[in-house]
């Protein structure tokens, strides 16, 4: 038995998980803790590098404290991350900032006067689109992209610019602090779209640093998923609690891993993603992109195989908005006369389940109401950070019930936009593996089989996913697994949801209007929010 742990760096928190590896990969116990998500008047979201660390540490000593597993048992460590933030370090490895999200948005006249001048096509000069795409596969057209963050802070932070030794990521940063040696992993690199995807090339592209004025000095080493980059330095290990010299694998981020430990590994196969943003991504052998609708196959974990990638910002973050700002203290006041939040006798797990499962048997559609869950701008299928969250069409009939069920609806019916953005290049997969905190709510998930019209499959521990994909490279960079074109076998599916026919024909009306709400209301978002998101 081979044990190996597992960060679980998300953007609201740190999840720790111990795995066995042997014949399957399972869940031994897990930790986790919350850190910040700044969120600034500007359009600016940034975390602190420190809370990620302090997360990190606290997590793995409660992890041990109480379990039969000793720290000197652990053969790895390694990370499943959020992607595209922006670490820029000095030469002490100290952030010279705030880390940026991936969800930040302040670079938007950076982007402009990178990308969208001359002659364009799809909001992108023509030249810079075509060398973009013939050297990677895609071009970095959103505001959210990491290179145009780096342009900002050299525009705007010229002190810490000229203190930047490094250009990371998340998982890269804690890495570093980890060994103490900076690199980023292949599809951490893509995600920059700096690097070369052709053939026989796959390193950073000199072209395309000349061309945006990125300092190819501040680009770090490659490095594989499976590779181990180095061990445990005394420092961290003591702060972890951990032996020193562990060996720590790259790893991959979560739009890499999740897929893994959902078992979508093969070509063709689809998985969507609801967590606190929300994707649909298929496996591919060549890389796609449709630039109209902002969809790219990035780089994965295996060697030769791409992952056909649609994103939307905020997804099961929608439904904590709705715990928050709409149910919360109320809703036992207006749907069952308890606090279910402080109630000893409640008998749902959670505050979300009891959201999920009050709206259950409310019909298709939630009496005409429908929302947009476009609560921090949108990039797909189109790229607009002024784009907004609404409930459309509400009347004097309409309830709580209807609204919180109009969240589930919308989110759904957004990610089946995507999924069919996504069938106008590739062959989207029924079933579809279906993942994240989303896939823990039985209602959730037949909301999505019913609204896409596929089946939909969870396997256990759906939100643990990352962290399992996690484990599986550990487990292949280990020797213990020939690869992950296997890993299907190690994850089976626990549960299955079929979709109704009739729900499903109930909903296409509303689907439809769905659809039309954003071209409809694009110059009122403009006028409300050019300044970006407050």
């Amino acid at each position: 038995m081979t044990y190996v742990l597992a960060y679980d760096i998300g953007t609201t928190g740190v999840k720790t998980c111990l795995f066995s590896v042997d014949t399957s990969i399972q869940l031994v116990a897990s930790a986790q803790q919350g850190y910040e998500l700044y969120i600034l008047p500007d359009g600016g979201a940034e975390q602190d590098a420190d809370q990620w660390w302090e997360a990190m540490c606290a997590t793995t000593k409660t992890l041990f404290a109480s379990g039969s597993v000793r720290p000197q048992q652990v053969a790895a460590v390694s990370f499943c991350s959020q992607m595209q933030g922006l670490v820029l370090v000095d030469k002490s490895g100290q952030p010279v900032r705030r880390p940026m999200s991936y969800m930040d948005q302040r670079a938007r006249s950076q982007l402009r006067k990178g990308l969208a001048h001359g002659i364009q096509i799809a909001g992108a000069n023509v030249g810079k689109l075509l060398t973009s795409l013939r050297l990677t596969g895609a071009v970095s057209s959103s505001v959210k992209d990491p290179l145009w963050k780096y342009k900002w802070v050299e525009e705007n932070e010229p002190d810490n610019f000229r203190r930047v030794w490094k250009w990371l990521d998340v998982k890269e940063y804690l890495i570093l602090r980890c060994t103490g040696e900076a690199v980023m992993t292949r599809d951490s690199a893509y995600a920059t779209f700096l690097y070369d995807t052709r053939k026989g090339k796959e390193c950073w592209s000199d072209t395309l640093c000349r061309m945006f004025g990125v300092n190819p000095d501040h680009l770090p080493r490659l490095a594989e998923a499976t590779e181990r980059i180095g061990g445990l330095t005394e420092q961290a290990a003591g702060e972890l609690g951990l032996a020193a010299g562990t060996p720590v694998f790259g790893g991959g981020g979560d739009a890499t891993l999740i897929g893994v430990g959902a078992g979508a590994t093969a070509v063709g196969s689809t998985h969507i993603y609801c967590g606190t943003s929300g994707w649909v991504s298929t496996v591919t052998a060549r890389q796609l992109v449709d630039v109209s609708a902002m969809i790219a196959a990035i780089v994965g974990a295996q060697p030769g195989r791409y992952n056909y990638f649609a994103e939307m910002e905020t997804a099961g973050k929608c439904l904590e908005w709705v715990k928050d700002h709409l149910a919360l203290d109320e809703i036992g006041i207006y749907l069952q006369k308890q606090d279910v939040a402080q109630s000893q006798e409640a008998v749902y797990t959670s505050l979300y389940d009891y959201l999920t499962e009050t709206v259950k048997d409310v019909p298709p559609g939630s009496g005409g109401v429908i929302f947009t869950p476009w609560l921090h701008g949108n990039r797909c299928p189109f790229e607009d950070p002024c784009a907004a969250g609404m409930f459309f069409n509400i009347r004097l009939d309409t309830g709580k019930t209807e609204m919180i069920n109009a969240v589930l609806e919308g989110t759904c019916f957004h990610l089946k936009w995507m999924l069919e953005c996504q069938d106008r290049k590739v062959r989207t997969s029924d079933p579809i593996r279906f993942v994240g905190g989303g896939a823990l709510s039985p209602v959730t998930c037949q909301r999505l089989a019913d609204i896409t019209a596929r089946t939909v499959e969870v396997v256990a521990s759906p939100q643990n996913v990352g962290s399992v994909g996690a484990a599986a490279v550990m487990a292949v960079g280990l020797g213990l697994i020939p690869d992950l074109d296997v890993l299907r076998s190690f994850i089976p599916v626990a549960a299955r949801y079929q979709p109704n026919a009739e729900r499903t024909a109930a909903y296409i009306p509303y689907y439809t209007v769905f659809k039309h709400l954003y071209r409809s209301n694009k110059p009122h978002f403009r006028a409300l929010n050019s300044a970006g998101p407050s």
